[in-house]
Parts: structure tokens; sequence; C-alpha cells
């Protein structure tokens, strides 16, 4: 998972140096737990983390604008608009691909970074 340096996601940052994670940060202990790779955005790059701002406040508008029933149904909607973004709305920044077709492009340049296919 890719987040922005803020607080909210990282204790890894002091001033513009990262140190090494602690894992003791809530959201690196949650990501462990469900087998999640937490990376950060490199500082200093800003279109980067603007997509994942771009990203994160769509998924706010999601749960500030439905009803849930119930935890799987909040589940079901996030996957639903997970697997929406990933493989149907093109990004600028990927030059009018979708990020999955951007990965598959990547894999087939570069197979050795990739420990799963996309």
């Amino acid at each position: 998972m890719l987040t922005d340096n803020g607080k909210e996601f990282t204790d890894r940052l002091f001033g513009l140096r990262r140190r090494p994670a602690t894992g003791n940060h809530d959201f690196d202990r949650l990501c462990a737990e469900l087998e999640i790779e937490h990376r950060l955005v490199p500082p200093m790059h800003p279109q980067t983390n603007g997509m994942v701002k771009r990203f994160n406040g769509r998924i706010e508008d999601v749960l500030q604008n439905h009803h849930f029933r119930s935890g799987e149904d909040l589940e079901q909607t996030i996957l639903r608009y997970v697997r929406l973004y990933n493989s149907q709305l093109p990004q600028s920044v990927l030059k009018g691909r979708t990020p999955i077709d951007a990965l598959k492009g990547w894999q087939r340049q570069k197979p050795e970074l990739f420990k799963k296919r996309p």
C-alpha cells in the first residue's frame, strides 16, 4: 500500500530524512497484521503524493455518502471501488492508462521486480 508521509500513516520521517520504520505506528501494525507491504511516497514527489491524496479523497467520499448495513457491506463496497479504480479509470499521470494496465506494462518490461502477476 502506498501512502503519503503524513503522521497518520508513519513515524518514519524526521524532517526530510527517512528513518527506519519502528513498526510501532498503528498503521504499520495494521498493515503487518493484514500482510500488506506499506510503502511511502518519496519526499518531494508531489505528483505521486497527489495521486494518493485523490484516491484517499475518493474513498472518503464513498464512505461519507453511503449507509452501510454491516461491516461486510462496507468491505464489499470498498473492494468494488478499488476494482473500479484500478481497472476502469484511466489516470492522466499514467498517460491515460488504468493502474492495472500500467502495472502489466511495467511487469513486461521488468518482470524481475514483481513477486506476483498483476
